[in-house]
Formats: C-alpha cells, sequence, structure tokens
C-alpha cells in the first residue's frame, strides 16, 4: 500500500493559497483579559465578522455622515476668521432618518427622542405620553388579550384605553385643523398634521414635540394607516371636510433630497419608510451614505428585503456610497449604533 497521498486529493484539498496582502485585516474578536470601555467593544465589532463587521462598518459610516461635508466646499468663516458652525451645518450632511412605526412603541422611542431632541438627524420618515407600553410574550393568547381589552405588537402588550385617550386629545385638534382649513383655505399635510400634533402635545417626552420645536420635518405617507387614520375616519362623520394633501408632502421630501449638499440615510425595518426615503434619493442621484437595519429577505421581490447593490440599480444609492445593511432587528443593534457613534459628541 502507498504511504503517499494521492495525487489527486492532494491537488483537491491541498491547494496552496495566494499571497494575502499585508493591508488585510485579519478575523480577531474583543480580548476581556483587558479592561474594555463600552466603546472599546463596540469599536471590536468590526473585526469579529458577520452581522459584526457590519455592525462595526455601520459605526464608520455614520461617524462619515455626522462629519461629511462636500470636498469643494471650504470651510465657512465668521467676520472674525474663525469656523462659523451656522454656515458649516449648511453644507454638512443631511441624516435622512426613516423607522417603521411598532419602533415607537418599543424602548427604541427613548432614542429616537434623543436623536431629535439634539437635532442628530435632519428629517425623520408614532401615542405613548398618553399611556404606557407593557413588557409581555409573543405566545400570548389573542382572543383572550382581544377579550381584556389588549393589543399586541410582538412582545409588547398596549391597552386599547390608550387609544381611547388618543382619540379624545386628538378630535378637538381635528376639529380647530378643520376650522382653520375653512378659514384660510389652505388643506393640511401628512407633515403639518403631525407637527401640529407635536405642538399640542407639548410634552418632552414625545419625539414629535422635538421634531416640532426642532422644526425637523416628519413625513409619512402612510398616516391613514393606524390610530391617526382611525380618527380621521370618525371625525368625517361627526365633523367631515378635512382634507389632507400627500402630493404637496411628496414635492417637499424630494426638494430636501434634492437640495442636499450632501445625504445620508439611516432606515430600520422596511416598507413604505424605506422606499419612500429611498426613492427621495433618486433626485439628486443617489444617496451619499447609507445604513440599513432591517431583517428582510430578497427571495419575494420585496423593496424590504432588497440588498443594497439592487438599490443601486435604481439610483436610490450612488455606486461610490458608503453604504451597508445589518441583518438584525432593530431593537438589538439601534442602541449601541447610537452610543457608538451620536452619543459620543461631535
Amino acid at each position: 500500500m502507498s504511504s503517499q497521498i494521492p495525487e489527486a486529493v492532494a491537488a483537491a484539498l491541498l491547494k496552496p493559497s495566494e499571497s494575502i496582502p499585508e493591508t488585510e485585516i485579519s478575523v480577531q474578536g474583543p480580548d476581556f483579559e483587558k479592561k474594555l470601555s463600552l466603546q472599546d467593544l463596540l469599536l471590536s465589532y468590526e473585526r469579529i465578522g458577520f452581522q459584526a463587521t457590519s455592525f462595526g462598518r455601520a459605526i464608520d459610516i455614520i461617524n462619515r455622515m455626522r462629519k461629511s461635508r462636500p470636498s469643494e466646499e471650504p470651510v465657512a468663516l465668521n467676520g472674525s476668521g474663525e469656523a462659523d458652525l451656522q454656515l458649516q451645518a449648511q453644507t454638512r450632511c443631511n441624516i435622512f432618518l426613516g423607522f417603521t412605526s411598532n419602533l415607537i412603541s418599543s424602548g427604541l422611542r427613548e432614542i429616537l427622542l434623543y436623536l431629535v431632541k439634539h437635532k442628530h438627524v435632519s428629517v425623520l420618515d408614532f401615542i405613548k405620553c398618553l399611556g404606557k407600553t407593557y413588557l409581555a410574550d409573543f405566545h400570548l393568547s389573542g382572543a383572550d388579550l382581544r377579550n381584556r381589552g389588549m393589543n399586541r405588537i410582538g412582545n409588547l402588550v398596549v391597552p386599547n384605553d390608550n387609544y381611547c385617550q388618543f382619540e379624545n386629545w386628538m378630535n378637538p385638534i381635528l376639529d380647530a385643523m378643520l376650522e382653520e382649513q375653512k378659514a384660510s383655505g389652505q388643506v393640511w399635510t401628512p407633515s403639518l398634521i403631525i407637527h401640529r400634533l407635536g405642538k399640542e402635545i407639548n410634552n418632552e417626552e414625545s419625539v414629535y414635540y422635538w421634531a416640532y420645536k426642532n422644526n425637523i420635518p416628519v413625513f409619512c405617507p402612510a398616516i391613514t394607516d393606524g390610530s391617526i387614520g382611525d380618527n380621521v375616519y370618525f371625525h368625517s362623520f361627526r365633523n367631515p371636510g378635512l382634507i389632507i394633501d400627500i402630493a404637496r408632502d411628496i414635492r417637499a421630501l424630494n426638494e430636501l433630497s434634492r437640495n442636499s449638499k450632501r445625504a445620508g440615510m439611516i432606515i430600520l425595518g422596511g416598507g413604505v419608510c424605506k422606499h419612500q426615503i429611498a426613492n427621495a434619493m433618486m433626485v439628486r442621484g443617489g444617496a451619499d451614505y447609507a445604513v440599513y437595519i432591517n431583517t428582510g429577505q430578497e427571495f419575494d421581490g420585496s423593496d424590504s428585503g432588497a440588498r443594497l447593490d439592487e438599490t443601486v440599480s435604481w439610483g436610490k444609492i450612488r455606486p461610490t456610497a458608503d453604504s451597508i445593511k445589518i441583518f438584525a432587528d432593530a431593537t438589538l443593534v439601534l442602541p449601541l449604533l447610537v452610543a457608538a457613534t451620536f452619543a459620543q459628541g461631535q
């Protein structure tokens, strides 16, 4: 019997590798023998591999968004020859943040509030101030919850009384809006409605209060899909005539995109919020930066699951853009991502 490995087997299994350039990054996890800060740990993700590496790249891309300024734009100076921060802000990247409405019912609401309160985002694409949402379980009986007046969102439960309180709060506002429409002839848009609700709530625990306060536009093309839509429906019987114009909002969103010197997308989840922002990027030849966080897969052809390269084919992301998709639940990823980026200060 031969002691030599068969030549065909050796050729198949022992094929030599090409030399690897020194610039390539090797896989390496965090070293817990050392005392690591949270920031040290988060920055180590990029070398772990799989979705952790996507997370690490997302940190880098978001920090690039925050620092971005067109190379052809000089640093703006004030009369004293110092950097004019207000003028500089006008040439910085506009960050378009999109998220699905279920995330507002989760603890991500406080993180979204932080981003809006501190003006970390330029555009947003909602009733927790009026009642709490509670932790529960994915496997609770739907029939039992229905009998108890409870609504389940994943493993969260929202008492239906919250929606009743919302109706009581919103009806007088809709009445006032209708009277203003009749008096001025000016119809409402979804973004104007949300702006008004942010003003009326007058509660610092509200994301939309801070959007109102900081004059950050909030676009919601599916505003009638949910509790606001229910109240508009009820109002159409009690006091008909309110008009909501979605055409003005799509023009406003597209123009914000077109006039952005730099534009970045951070999109949590899929569906309308993802597609509307990405679609708005087409009018400027695509976004310069993009971070997607969702669990969607592309095999069904949905926009929610589309990979970044498909988005590039439509002109929604520039071929030269810094972009990444993290395949994960946003409630797992966003707190860590904000901790590693926006929460680190300027």
